[in-house]
């Protein structure tokens, strides 16, 4: 069994499925037709970059393999954060502290676009503003208010450090020494922001084609993307599909890994309770590179994620393996019933930076948002939507960090990948 059928059976029960009914659907590709710009994926890059490019007026088409929103996009843990998945010291070693700290105020824009574009489309998306990092040792703890002054001091950032002292006033948790808290990272239901960003670009004028999976690429001056009972030819070509983008473009393929990572959603709380776990109602992370990511919903619920294969198999007993971790951070949900537990994959760099450039002169693509794209995929869209319409400064910033293939070739780089995270995450656990 492949990794991709394993993403379908867990994507039938996911919390956000439940919650946010598809009442548009798209038709599937039949025919040839032609058009400026061809988009494969139908996640939250591809999508607002078809939505940016038709706003300027661009001809576009976008092809889903399967629906709108279908993978990360719509399944994700809901937290749009501040930054890279990387450190920012990654990047200043790549590009210098002038050009990453560009890099930094681009991720703060893509929390006010998610903000913007929220209104401007009337996408109701349970947006909550607040974020909580957090540490789960003192030694982590000190590193992390570390951070905090490098970060007030070289970025300009806003964020409240959160002392030992003072960590059970956020957070009704025992296993937390400090934190930070940013006012202006949040979280959102994705499922419904995907659906709405869909529904904005169709109206935008965006050829949207559904069950339309992209089988080959001729590249050229004029590309042709085939599927199953059609293609399109195109002037330009975005690859957003990320992991499920396989055999159209292999030079790419190598570096990224799919990762899979899970959550479950507990039955809905009393509203006093799912307050006091969380007073401000803040997305949370921990700080551990292996981390466990969690927050409560409109509809007073405990959304906990955390669990990863580096292996793609869906780890055993996953509904209750999940609810005893979200039970070790919160012992007061003892009692408390999970109602549904999901999974899916994405997709990750070596140095956990963003993946983005062209290969000639009119094949594009966004890769490797590695777990931290929900905002971040929306600033992607508009920066490839200025590269093609003309003004490719900001898209060539992110396209000069250097990536690495995996080690161990198409056969050993998944073994060597679980054996590299085992030790991360003794590191996690001594730290």
């Amino acid at each position: 069994m492949t990794f991709l059928s394993v993403d379908q059976d867990l994507a039938r029960q996911s919390y956000y499925v439940a919650t946010a009914p598809r009442t548009q659907r798209f038709p599937s590709l039949v025919g040839t037709m032609a058009c400026d710009v061809a988009i494969v994926g139908g996640g939250l890059a591809g999508l607002t970059a078809a939505l940016e490019l038709a706003e300027r007026g661009v001809s576009v088409v976008l092809l889903e393999a399967r629906q709108v929103g279908w993978g990360a996009s719509g399944r994700n843990g809901g937290q749009a954060i501040h930054g890279l998945a990387c450190d920012q010291t990654t990047i200043e070693a790549q590009l210098g502290l002038g050009d990453a700290r560009k890099v930094w105020d681009m991720t703060i824009e893509a929390l006010s676009l998610l903000r913007q574009r929220s209104e401007r489309h009337g996408i109701d998306c349970d947006w909550r503003d607040g974020y909580l990092g957090l540490a789960t040792s003192p030694g982590k703890a000190a590193d992390l208010a570390k951070w905090c002054e490098h970060m007030a001091r070289t970025y300009n950032t806003a964020f409240t450090p959160i002392s030992g002292a003072d960590v059970r006033q956020w957070i009704d948790s025992p296993r937390y020494h400090g934190g930070l808290h940013d006012p202006q990272s949040g979280h959102l239901h994705p499922l419904k922001y995907a659906l709405g960003i869909a529904r904005a670009a169709a109206e935008a004028g965006v050829q949207i084609f559904e069950d339309s999976a992209v089988t080959r690429l001729q590249r050229g001056d004029t590309a042709v993307l085939h599927t199953a009972t059609g293609q399109v030819q195109a002037k330009q070509v975005l690859l957003a599909g990320n992991v499920y983008a396989q055999g159209l473009a292999p030079e790419l393929e190598q570096r990224i890994m799919p990762v899979g990572t899970y959550i479950v959603c507990s039955e809905a709380m009393d509203p006093a309770l799912a307050d006091s776990l969380i007073p401000s109602r803040s997305a949370v992370c921990d700080t551990n590179f292996v981390l466990d990511y969690f927050r409560t919903t409109n509809d007073h619920r405990m959304l906990y994620g955390g669990r990863v294969s580096y292996s793609t198999r869906t780890p055993p007993n996953l509904a209750e393996s999940m609810r005893q971790r979200m039970v070790g951070t919160f012992p007061q949900l003892a009692g408390t019933k999970v109602e549904f537990a999901w999974g899916g994959f994405v997709d990750i760099t070596m140095n956990r930076a963003p993946d983005f450039g062209r290969i000639g002169s009119n094949l594009y693509y966004l890769q490797g948002f590695s777990g931290h794209g929900l905002a971040l995929t929306g600033l992607a869209g508009r920066v490839v939507a200025e590269a093609m319409h003309g003004d490719a400064s900001r898209f060539d910033l992110f396209s000069r960090i250097q990536h690495r293939n995996f080690p161990g070739g198409p056969l050993l780089r998944t073994p060597a990948l679980v054996l590299g995270m085992a030790w991360y995450r003794l590191r996690d656990l001594l730290g």
